[in-house]
């Protein structure tokens, strides 16, 4: 009996999928350019954080927002809430960061200019590696190269008050929510009742 060969196609691997520690199962989405240029340790940690966001519904539950009942628990308070919420922090940071470039438009303008000459470098590497004084240089030192240039346009159109704002702002907001977010009742509930009920006893 002849051997009947079957033709078949090339079988395509499904997208891959990992687990976040809040249990649901993501797709892996596609990798930033970070890795391409020698960062694959921030593409990770991006990847981390955006797989660790709590759900915002949560993050803003005004049931959960109760002063602390002293000094001490009001430290360990913090120091949950920022372990727990951390990406949910960073991504208030940078919608501040977002705010602030809206409402400021010759900041706004500048970094796009320093981003459209990064573009246009990244294009121009791609094709042939740059060299400054006999020496070639990667992708990262190009676009550090372009950030420090721009360093002296990013005061002049007050980067630097943006920064303080921004930082001072982000501070100030991620510290009231951590000291009045009641976590325990959220990683342990029932415990804040039993505290209560020991006190009266």
């Amino acid at each position: 009996m002849a051997d009947i060969e079957i033709p078949m196609g090339e079988m395509q691997t499904p997208p891959q999928k990992y687990k976040a520690t809040n249990g649901f199962e993501f797709l892996q989405l596609p990798q930033l350019p970070l890795e391409q240029i020698g960062y694959p340790q921030a593409q990770n940690w991006i990847e981390h954080r955006k797989a660790n966001i709590r759900p915002w519904s949560l993050f803003l539950n005004t049931n959960n927002i109760r002063p602390p009942p002293n000094i001490t628990r009001l430290s360990k308070r913090v120091v949950k809430n920022i372990e727990y919420f951390q990406s949910n922090y960073l991504f208030v940071f940078v919608g501040l960061v977002i705010y602030c470039l809206i409402t400021s438009p010759l900041l706004l303008l500048t970094v796009v200019a320093s981003l459209g000459i990064c573009y246009k470098l990244s294009q121009r590497h791609a094709k042939q590696e740059l060299m400054v004084f006999n020496m070639k240089l990667t992708l990262a030192q190009v676009y550090s190269l372009v950030g420090i240039c721009s360093l002296p346009v990013f005061y002049l159109v007050g980067a630097h008050a943006a920064v303080f704002w921004v930082l001072g702002v982000s501070w100030f907001l991620i510290t009231l929510h951590a000291a009045f977010y009641n976590i325990d009742a959220v990683l342990c509930p029932g415990e804040e009742e039993l505290n209560a009920l020991v006190q009266v006893v």
